[in-house]
């Protein structure tokens, strides 16, 4: 048999349900326990004081009066708010809005006022309306202004249709993964932006782990790990970056499993930033991992030479400056890895260039390069290694990629080979493919050709001795 303070309570849920939206009613008030029923005072137990704070300003009307309903006039409500779940004594605080004097309520001026002062949102944000929630995203990251090729458009297509439904597909989570300056920091952003352009009204946050993390430390030094967990379970779209810096951090680990698990099951989207993919993740739990699984991992590559040259007239278009084409080929054939290196690099030109009053040339960018980039001779990519080659024998670059056995094109075929050898530390597998989808042992006959035409022919190695002095810059 049920007791008096339940029967209560589930009466006052009744008219509460019929006269707030479900989604409110399963959140803020499902949760709640009653407890006991003294002196015509409800006591019912609310998980933290985020909780008891928001339902104080949102619904004290409506429990105010349907406590009245059921109980009489002097019916009165009281909470029991649970403390910190780590607390092994879990001491509960015990609050009676009755007491409070009566204006505090009626006043939505005061509610505000006051829960500014007790809110712990962890962003430091005055209030916690949808449009006070400051979403930290880069307003400059736009899809616009990503530029899309073969190496991302897998995790591009991703993020768009995660843009276009939230929640609502299949890559929840969507996990953006690649090395470092590659652009996933920029993807995150763009999909943020375009969310709040499409759904102005949706909470997206976007926040680093290491923030995450130090946020959750404040709040286990404050004792307000609840108003933590329930800030970022009110969220819509949450975007956590760089989520490989939670390794080895259990209890951060353990709080954002219970808010990715509360965020999935009510359909609320995720996105996640990795420098590796899900299942290369080490010291990450895994129950996590598996939940990162859940969706879609999406990979970036590092751009190829049209989208690295894609790349520069953009920067050089959203900065309304010109460069000779063959300054931004060499920029683009020099720097091949990180997107972000190849920014700073144009910076760096244009710096030089303003500061010592010179015209930009391909010299002063050549200049420039060996300065910017350490071991520049060791870091030079095989896509300049057979621009310099074709430029030198007045080939064009597609006849190089291609299947004829022209002696001329064959040889310059093998000399892009030898020195991509020499120059990178890039397999021989991948130097094939670079030069017309070839094998390793086609790249290792070149290889041995080239050394043995270098010791019985003058004239070819003339040829090398010319290129070698190009590479060395």
């Amino acid at each position: 048999m049920k007791e008096k303070y339940e029967v209560v309570w589930e009466n006052c849920l009744a008219i509460i349900k019929d006269n707030i939206p479900t989604k409110a009613y399963n959140t803020w008030f499902k949760p709640i326990k009653p407890i006991k029923i003294q002196d015509d005072i409800l006591t019912i137990q609310v998980p933290s004081q985020f909780f008891y704070e928001w339902l104080e300003e949102r619904y004290i009307g409506i429990l105010k009066r349907t406590i009245k309903r059921e109980m009489g006039v002097n019916g009165k409500l009281e909470y029991s708010i649970i403390m910190d779940s780590s607390n092994k004594n879990n001491i509960a605080t015990i609050i009676t809005p009755a007491q409070q004097p009566e204006h505090i309520f009626n006043n939505p001026v005061n509610v505000g006022n006051r829960m500014r002062e007790k809110i712990h949102n962890p962003f430091v944000i005055p209030g916690i309306e949808k449009v006070k929630i400051d979403s930290n995203l880069n307003k400059s990251y736009t899809f616009e202004n990503f530029i899309e090729g073969d190496c991302n458009r897998l995790a591009r297509s991703a993020g768009w249709a995660v843009a276009e439904n939230p929640g609502g597909t299949s890559f929840n989570p969507l996990m953006v993964y690649g090395k470092v300056g590659l652009g996933k920091t920029h993807l995150a952003h763009a999909i943020g932006l375009e969310l709040k352009r499409r759904f102005p009204d949706k909470i997206v946050v976007y926040v680093s782990s290491e923030k995450f993390t130090h946020q959750f430390v404040d709040a286990v030094r404050n004792n307000s790990i609840n108003d933590f967990s329930h800030f970022y379970q009110m969220i819509d779209v949450l975007i956590i970056d760089d989520v490989q810096f939670l390794t080895g951090k259990e209890r951060t680990q353990d709080v954002f499993f219970h808010i990715f698990n509360h965020l999935h099951q009510n359909k609320k989207q995720i996105i996640l930033t990795a420098d590796k993919a899900p299942v290369e993740m080490q010291g990450i739990e895994q129950r996590l991992l598996s939940r990162f699984k859940w969706g879609l991992s999406a990979d970036i590559q590092a751009p190829d030479l049209d989208t690295r040259i894609k790349i520069l007239h953009r920067k050089m278009y959203s900065d309304g400056i010109e460069l000779p084409p063959e300054v931004v080929e060499y920029l683009a054939y020099s720097i091949s890895v990180n997107i972000r290196e190849l920014e700073g690099a144009l910076i760096s030109l244009l710096a030089q260039a303003s500061l010592n009053n010179k015209q930009i040339t391909l010299d002063l960018a050549k200049s420039m390069i060996d300065k910017f980039v350490k071991n520049t001779a060791r870091e030079v990519s095989i896509d300049y290694i057979q621009k310099v080659v074709c430029d030198y024998f007045d080939l064009p670059i597609e006849l190089l990629k291609s299947k004829t056995r022209k002696r001329e094109v064959v040889q310059a075929r093998q000399i892009a080979m030898f020195f991509s050898k020499k120059l990178t530390k890039s397999s021989l597998a991948k130097i094939g493919q670079h030069c017309g989808g070839k094998d390793h042992a086609t790249v290792l006959h070149a290889c041995r050709t080239v050394n043995n035409l270098s010791e019985t022919d003058k004239g070819f190695r003339k040829y090398l001795q010319d290129l070698e002095k190009k590479f060395v810059i």
